[in-house]
């Protein structure tokens, strides 16, 4: 039996979801309206539905928050296997090249050959992102013109891979008992990084050719997947732990403690002025009522404040 949504509070919240290998980021989204009881319900990032690992949803009002969170920066434990290479750089493709045996075994006997490697994919890059991805060309989702046939090359974009750390290499076999090298690693970089991507140039560099096994992200920004809501327990009815949206911009951004005057003035639209001393000038400053409420995003400058994103107010005004 599943259980009825509880009520969302009048500021919704931020879910950290733990999704499972073979969801989609649109299922996960669709099971948690069922649970929260509400349509409106947006996540900051998607994930493949081979990966698993942290999913960050915004439910209600707090779903305004969510274009705040989706340029932060991701890490992800994965396993990449060298030596094979698939069409959509990862094990749910078919394969369309294999390493030579013998070029396998001296790059096993070499490990420091990719280490350099490593090193090489490390920092600022320019990344071409996988064709099999939701990146339209000329209106067309890359997937479809993949899957139809069409030879796809999309465009390279600047990433930042700010930390690469790999294991050992260590002998592996495909279904069909051909060599290949696995390596675990850690990589923490910057949104819009395809981390299929990564492992396949980091193939075509060693010559071998390379794929993704596995992949699981466990931090978006500040957040890691230890805090997440497993997406069992959603599938079985449960509305997860939500996160306030003033925990959340307090935890991303400097916060500002408004007066119960300030806080009437914000929510209805006043540009407030302010001790420079006291609140130096950002471009996102969250603004806390008394009460512990957010109030609204904020900029400010020379000491005056400018509303960025707004946020039902106690009095039903809105920042």
């Amino acid at each position: 039996m599943t259980n009825a949504p509880v009520p969302l509070p009048p500021q919704g919240g931020i879910l950290l979801v733990d999704k499972a290998e073979g969801w989609t980021s649109h299922d996960v989204v669709a099971k948690s309206r069922r649970a929260l009881g509400t349509r409106k319900v947006g996540h900051a990032g998607t994930l493949d539905p081979m990966a698993t690992g942290l999913l960050v949803l915004g439910a209600g009002p707090a779903t305004r928050l969510l274009t705040h969170l989706v340029g932060l920066d991701k890490t992800y434990t994965t396993t990449i296997r060298l030596g094979t290479s698939t069409v959509t750089d990862d094990r749910e493709g078919d394969r369309v090249a294999a390493a030579d045996p013998a070029a396998l075994a001296a790059l096993a006997a070499d490990p420091a050959r990719i280490a350099a490697a490593v090193r090489d994919l490390t920092g600022p890059i320019e990344q071409a992102p996988s064709a099999v991805s939701a990146i339209k060309v000329d209106g067309k989702r890359a997937y479809d013109r993949v899957r139809a046939g069409e030879q796809v090359e999309l465009k390279r974009r600047p990433v930042t891979i700010h930390a690469f750390e790999s294991a050992e290499p260590r002998e592996a076999r495909e279904a069909d008992g051909a060599p290949a090298l696995d390596i675990d690693a850690t990589i923490r970089c910057s949104t819009g990084t395809y981390v299929r991507a990564l492992a396949r140039d980091l193939g075509a560099a060693l010559g071998v050719g390379g794929h993704l096994t596995a992949l699981r992200r466990t931090e978006v920004g500040p957040f890691a997947v230890g805090d997440a809501t497993p997406l069992a327990e959603l599938v079985d009815g449960g509305p997860g732990e939500l996160l306030t949206p003033a925990s959340v911009a307090t935890a991303l951004f400097p916060a500002v403690e408004l007066s119960a005057q300030q806080t009437v003035d914000l929510g209805h639209g006043k540009r407030l002025e302010f001790d420079q001393d006291l609140v130096p000038d950002a471009p996102l400053v969250a603004a806390i009522a008394p009460d512990g409420m957010l109030i609204g995003l904020i900029e400010v400058r020379r000491g005056r404040s400018r509303v960025v994103t707004n946020f039902p107010t106690p009095d039903g005004g809105a920042a």
